[in-house]
């Protein structure tokens, strides 16, 4: 069963890229805030040498996290932006590969990446009326802020 549906147009397409150093969700909600993106898909590309992946235990309701330091290449980020108390929130989910070709993935926590290069475009979406928004609230359920 399909819980939640709304329709979005998509707007404008953002493409940029990130300094070195920067945190990569939070550089994006700010990115978002300043140029009023409510809702949007984000894909990035490039390489960090450090990032906190996390998986979510289903049953703990409870994220466990995994820091990594090196150099990896960023082989895929996607995720949405959508809002959360009212700002936007990117939720984005990464797979890095280290030197030995080895794949790391998972959720990308916020304030733990130093890019060395990144590249991201955000799709801009739009609802059908100026009044329609994808807001995150929590649900029991899963334990996890949802739309």
């Amino acid at each position: 069963m399909i819980k939640t549906v709304k329709a979005f147009k998509p707007e404008t397409v953002w493409m940029g890229r990130l300094e070195k150093g920067a945190d990569i969700i939070n550089s994006l909600e700010a990115f978002c805030a300043e140029k009023g993106i409510k809702a949007g898909w984000v894909n990035l590309l490039g390489a960090l040498d450090r990032a906190t992946i996390s998986y979510y235990d289903q049953e703990k309701h409870q994220y466990f996290h995994r820091p990594l330091h090196g150099e990896y290449e960023i082989v895929s980020c996607g995720g949405n932006i959508s809002l959360k108390d009212g700002k936007p929130f990117a939720h984005l989910h990464i797979v890095l590969s280290d030197a030995e070709y080895q794949a790391w993935g998972g959720h990308l926590w916020p304030g733990t990446v130093s890019v060395f290069a990144a590249e991201f475009s955000i799709f801009e979406l739009k609802g059908e009326t100026a009044s329609d928004e994808l807001s995150r609230c929590p649900d029991a359920a899963t334990g996890l802020a949802l739309w």
